[in-house]
């Protein structure tokens, strides 16, 4: 039975690894607070750290949001979204803030035929081809 099973599309992470650089004296401020235990690890505190600061500015994001018409959270394009874009001849305009993501079967040439623009604040995920396609519509 569990032969029969296979998976529709593809999991996605659900993060982003982040790669940042801080002075010794603040890393070891982190590492005392992990070693009396309020967090469990440094990634706890830096991932506690970011969540209160965009609470703290929240009411500002929301904002931005908005304004900009931004799509919040997840967003995936399949082919046949984009063959309807092509064949209704209104590219589409993908603003998303958290992830944007292309179906694998989409060629660069449908990606150009049927988006206008991508801007995406957070992570973009297609194929190399799609977004090489894309990358004068990308902001």
């Amino acid at each position: 039975m569990a032969g029969n099973v296979r998976e529709l599309r593809p999991k996605s992470p659900d993060s982003e690894k982040l790669t940042i650089n801080l002075g010794f004296v603040d890393l070891g401020h982190i590492d005392l607070l992990v070693r009396d235990g309020f967090y469990a690890n440094r990634a706890d505190f830096i991932r506690t750290a970011v969540r209160n600061q965009l609470e703290r500015q929240s009411d500002a994001v929301k904002q931005s949001v908005a304004r900009k018409q931004l799509s919040l959270g997840l967003s995936h394009y399949t082919r046949q979204d984009l063959e309807a874009a092509r064949d209704a001849a209104t590219p589409l305009h993908i603003q998303v803030l958290g992830l944007a993501s292309i179906a694998s079967d989409v060629t660069p040439e449908l990606a150009r035929a049927g988006i206008a623009s991508v801007q995406v604040l957070g992570a973009f995920h297609a194929s190399p081809a799609v977004k090489a396609a894309l990358a004068d519509r990308t902001a």
